[in-house]
């Protein structure tokens, strides 16, 4: 039972699929959708009227499978929706042990009220005093809606505001702070290292010194010359990438 209290706590979710649709909770009246659905809540003192904040798990599920329908189509029906909703309710039974035919007042005995999240009738995580085991009992049940929405178009509401969004646009961002982080260490280190050769090669130069250059700027000459041998060449294998692809292949191989 602490367990359970401590993974309630912690909001721990449970994932459900059916036909590779995973189980969604939603709301039309609060315009919410959230894959999943809590293994539990907790509720403030305020709200229940105790001393404390109490704990309560949902062991009731109702199970809401939408299907579209077309003969001239298709034969038999497609799976286009899966929602659930959770109720907490303490079953009322009778006999120690439950099987699929044992009728509950609760749930599936003849005359039942619907399952409903009633704060008169929450299951509570709380351990009793006289220290017998806390038993629960899980049920569910299952509604089949006829929808319109077709079998193609079935995944937009999970990919229209999913939750997930907000994730993928931290890791963008964090990844383009990275880059520029990186590129501005790059830049520093760079322009440290040809300050001086920049700074000498701006000054005013007599043809003395001209003539005793030495360095990198020497290279401008070189970079910008035409190939004698074929210059169309080198500009297609420049142009395609060739040429990377060259010394990659050398580079593996040595």
């Amino acid at each position: 039972l602490r367990w359970l209290r401590k993974l309630v706590e912690r909001q721990y979710r449970v994932h459900v699929n059916l036909d590779q649709l995973p189980v969604l909770m939603r709301s039309k009246e609060l315009n919410y959708a959230v894959r999943g659905y809590p293994l539990g809540f907790k509720a403030p003192a305020s709200y229940t009227g105790l001393k404390d904040d109490e704990l309560y798990l949902f062991n009731h599920l109702r199970f809401t499978i939408s299907y579209h329908e077309d003969p001239s189509q298709f034969d038999g029906v497609r799976i286009t929706g899966f929602d659930v909703h959770p109720v907490s309710i303490e079953h009322k039974v009778e006999t120690d042990t439950v099987t699929s035919a044992t009728k509950i007042s609760t749930c599936n005995a003849d005359g039942a009220l619907e399952v409903v999240n009633d704060p008169a009738t929450y299951l509570s995580l709380r351990s009793s005093t006289s220290g017998e085991p806390h038993k629960v009992v899980y049920s569910y049940e299952v509604q089949w809606e006829k929808s319109d929405v077709e079998w193609t178009d079935r995944w937009d509401v999970y990919l229209v505001g999913s939750p997930d969004d907000d994730i993928h646009y931290f890791a963008i961002v964090n990844s383009l702070m990275i880059v520029l982080f990186l590129f501005g260490a790059v830049a520093t280190i760079m322009i440290r290292t040809l300050r001086k050769d920049i700074a000498g090669y701006n000054e005013m130069q007599t043809i003395e010194e001209a003539q005793e250059e030495t360095g990198w700027k020497l290279v401008h000459g070189d970079v910008f010359r035409p190939p004698t041998f074929s210059p169309m060449t080198l500009s297609v294998a420049v142009g395609t990438g060739i040429q990377i692809g060259v010394c990659s292949f050398a580079v593996l191989l040595c």
